[in-house]
């Protein structure tokens, strides 16, 4: 069987996650990146590696690209990580693009930029719980990238009279600021059942209703700390 080519663009320690457990047998990976450090380490690990100015659309269509290889956006830099978005669909209209979004406000902008699929690391965590995501590689990639975080756990957390989220409306909190995920909640007002943030809640949420986040037990940690200290 042939085997699938991916190139990833952007080479971190969750980049290096994702290449690792992707199988050698099923993908060729080809990691570029314009950092000298990072084109380095991934030498070093062992990838196909390319160092280039991402900027540069004739550096990118030096590649050689074929149209069934599966372009991955990983870039640190959010504005970097749109523009070469932009720059893959100009070059090759056809090509499956997925992009990484670290942020809420980058989502919109990569969909736009032409990417056929974005994973939000903030949105799709719940979205993977349940089971809305379809396509095999996209579903492998975010698979990785969240298994290989082994200090990532899911957490109750009661909402405490008078905090600030007491009150608030559920889509006016924006959990990523806290680097944790909301997956969903017990409303009190409506029952007593877990609602998925999938289903599109716009709750207000009450002190004794129950979220439920997910995230690094640090920041899970300061979030529950924050919760304490912003009682009036």
């Amino acid at each position: 069987m042939k085997k699938k080519v991916i190139w990833i663009f952007g080479y971190s320690k969750s980049t290096k996650m994702i290449a690792d457990s992707l199988n050698k047998n099923e993908f060729t990976v080809n990691i570029i990146d314009q950092n000298e450090d990072n084109y380095k380490n991934a030498i070093k690990d062992e990838y196909i590696s390319y160092k280039i100015d991402i900027t540069d659309d004739d550096e990118l269509e030096k590649l050689n690209i074929h149209e069934s290889d599966i372009l991955v956006c990983i870039m640190d830099d959010e504005h970097l990580n749109v523009f070469l978005t932009l720059s893959l669909r100009s070059i090759c209209p056809t090509n499956e693009i997925i992009s990484i979004s670290h942020s809420i406000y980058a989502t919109q902008k990569l969909k736009m930029a032409g990417a056929n699929k974005v994973i939000d690391i903030y949105q799709v965590s719940a979205n993977r719980i349940h089971n809305i995501f379809s396509k095999p590689v996209a579903t492998k990639l975010l698979d990785n990238f969240i298994s290989t975080n082994h200090n990532i756990s899911f957490r109750e957390i009661r909402v405490l009279e008078n905090s600030f989220i007491d009150g608030e409306i559920i889509e006016n909190i924006d959990f990523s600021v806290y680097n944790i995920i909301m997956i969903g909640m017990v409303d009190l007002e409506i029952g007593d059942h877990f609602i998925f943030s999938t289903t599109n809640i716009n709750h207000k949420i009450d002190a004794d209703d129950i979220i439920v986040c997910l995230g690094k037990d640090s920041d899970l940690d300061y979030f529950e700390n924050i919760l304490k200290e912003s009682i009036s």
